[in-house]
């Protein structure tokens, strides 16, 4: 436990001098913007862009795998979201509850450390995990908060959804390098030069505004946040363990990078469907802060785990 906080702890460590570089104003909420969309349409992508095209489909994609990751997760947000409605919240808010409560930081956060602490095999799963998160559930919620106030219904709500995966640019890069590896194209030189330097530039950036983003979040709402915490650092691994490990039988390196993923601390994508949409974006605030906080603990308690045989034999 104590080799794998070590291992965990620059990450962090880079996580906390964003975070004072934000509180110092140093790096200011304009900064992080700029530096977030960097990471996220380039850096990123190009990381993403040059795994991907190192693997075939057939590599990637796992049926049991996926099946095992949704069902862990749907009773998370089955649950989350009965809780919301149980304290009488309207469903616009429940289901961001419920996002909060599954919805794990798997670009910035997962892919650049689970890769180096799990080695580079865990990139396929990472991806699938990423997969499922953004083209079920994060067309789910769209779909949940727009029909719950009368908004678009049918075809129309569902080509919003389909348009916003088309231009997410996780979604195209992980696409485009595995239609570049199925169609057997060598990576020129130069190009897998340009790749790997601005994907270099992904670990660090994401790490930083992560903690930069954080400094200008607040702890509102304390109770609901540490439920949703507990939900996505507790819950969430626990249910996708059983799930692979019980129900699926999943390959054990596989289940275990699953469970490692789904331990991840909330997504700060989660706030801005919140921000966009108007829904409680201040309780989402906060427990993308506490479980981020808690985080430094409980995931490295959950590599250790993995790494020891318990969890993945």
């Amino acid at each position: 436990m104590l080799a794998i906080f070590l291992k965990t702890l620059p990450f962090f460590g880079v996580i906390c001098l964003g975070y004072c570089a934000g509180r110092s104003q140093f790096f200011n909420q304009q900064a992080t913007a700029y530096l977030t969309k960097f990471v996220f349409y380039f850096a990123l992508s190009a990381m993403l862009f040059r795994f991907s095209s190192a693997m075939s489909l057939g590599e990637v994609f796992d049926g049991s795998f996926v099946l095992a990751y949704f069902l862990g997760t749907v009773v998370v947000y089955a649950l989350a979201t009965a809780v919301a409605l149980w304290r009488q919240k309207p469903m616009a808010e429940a289901a961001i509850e419920a996002q909060c409560a599954v919805i794990g930081n798997v670009g910035f956060l997962g892919i650049p450390m689970l890769i180096l602490l799990l080695g580079p095999k865990a990139i396929g799963p990472v991806m699938l995990v990423l997969a499922v998160d953004l083209i079920f559930f994060g067309s789910l919620v769209v779909m949940l908060v727009t029909g719950s106030r009368g908004g678009q219904a049918g075809f129309a709500l569902l080509a919003t959804s389909a348009l916003g995966l088309v231009k997410n640019p996780m979604i195209v890069s992980i696409s485009l390098g595995l239609c570049w590896s199925a169609l057997s194209l060598p990576i020129p030189a130069p190009l897998n030069d340009f790749v790997t330097i601005l994907g270099g530039a992904a670990t660090p950036g994401a790490l930083f505004a992560i903690g930069a983003s954080l400094a200008f979040k607040s702890a509102e709402r304390l109770e609901v946040a540490a439920w949703l915490s507990f939900c996505k650092l507790i819950l969430h691994p626990a249910c996708v363990a059983f799930s692979a490990f019980v129900i699926f039988s999943v390959e054990p390196y596989s289940a275990g990078v699953m469970v490692a993923a789904a331990a991840l601390p909330v997504a700060g994508n989660v706030y801005i469907i919140a921000q966009h949409y108007g829904v409680a974006p201040q309780r989402v605030s906060a427990s993308i802060l506490i479980s981020t906080a808690l985080s430094i603990g409980t995931l490295s308690a959950v590599i250790a785990l993995i790494g020891a045989g318990l969890i993945a034999a």
